[in-house]
């Protein structure tokens, strides 16, 4: 590291550092479909994070005299048919959708990458076994797999995160393995083994920082799936159950009864578009960002 005469380390080292972070953001500042993608985004965490201070109602409090009615100044998206107030129960439902997400998305992200970095730095026999744990595992269908789950241990929200986390592992560690096999190989690591450096030292200090980006990535794009999938299970009775507020149990309540009001369909399906798009968007943005190959392309 080059040093100044005083001894001490010199500023120009991190100079180039700041300008590509300096230079990323004004990229990201630069795409509109990001920057729209980041306000669904953050829209989406303020809702759920501060619901308890955004709705209107106790999403459980019954209002029979009001059940089934349209918007208005009192229930701002109508009432579902226990007059039970459908803003405050899609609100309620977002913090839902995050407990599964940022939970499901943040332990599959953490298993798959050390299982991915394992598979591609350790001998070929760890490899082909854990290549066909990683096959079997995305052979089930995740319905397939939840109702088996549900038979063997009734509906729960805890069963909703472990199928999440069961069938999202394979995805991280498969790309965690094919990033590690790209990089045992580079000039930086063998150098880092002939001086003596342990397997555990040259995952975590040389391979992990260069394998993390394209994961993070795929976690944000993965957002959606995950909030998709919580939603579904729970629209088919599988995963949050009533009268706990979700986004799959506002679409299945408002299902039954459509031929009456269509609110709660469209409160409880307008946030499940937007937080896909929101997510999406922003994963596409930081992907052309953090990947120069893209970036050339356009």
């Amino acid at each position: 590291m080059p040093e100044t005469k005083t001894g001490r380390p010199s500023a120009s080292v991190t100079t180039p550092r700041h300008s590509v972070g300096r230079e990323r953001l004004r990229l990201f500042l630069r795409n509109p479909m990001g920057m729209f993608g980041f306000i669904l985004v953050s829209l989406f965490f303020i809702a759920a994070i501060f619901a308890p201070m955004l709705a209107t109602h106790d999403p459980l409090a019954l209002d029979i005299p009001n059940r089934l009615s349209g918007p208005t100044l009192e229930h701002w998206a109508g009432t579902d048919q226990l007059g039970r107030d459908t803003f405050s129960r899609v609100l309620y439902g977002g913090r839902v959708a995050l407990q599964v997400a940022a939970i499901g998305v943040s332990i599959s992200l953490i298993l798959g990458l050390g299982l991915g970095m394992l598979a591609g730095y350790g001998p070929r026999w760890l490899d082909n076994i854990l290549l066909l744990l990683f096959d079997s595992i995305r052979s089930f269908p995740t319905i397939v797999l939840a109702l088996a789950a549900v038979a063997l241990l009734g509906p729960s929200l805890h069963l909703v995160l472990a199928i999440v986390i069961v069938t999202s592992i394979p995805s991280y560690a498969r790309l965690a393995r094919t990033s590690t096999m790209a990089l045992k190989n580079t000039d930086f690591v063998l150098a880092e083994k002939s001086l003596g450096a342990g397997t555990v030292r040259t995952l975590i200090r040389h391979i992990m920082p260069n394998v993390i980006g394209p994961l993070l990535i795929l976690a944000a794009m993965d957002v959606p799936v995950v909030v998709t999938i919580e939603a579904g299970l729970s629209f088919l009775g599988l995963g949050v159950q009533p009268p706990m507020a979700s986004w799959g149990t506002v679409l299945n309540e408002g299902y039954l009864i459509i031929r009456l009001t269509p609110w709660p369909i469209v409160a409880g399906g307008i946030p499940l578009v937007l937080t896909t798009l929101g997510f999406t968007f922003l994963g596409e943005a930081l992907r052309d960002i953090f990947d120069p190959r893209l970036r050339k392309g356009r």
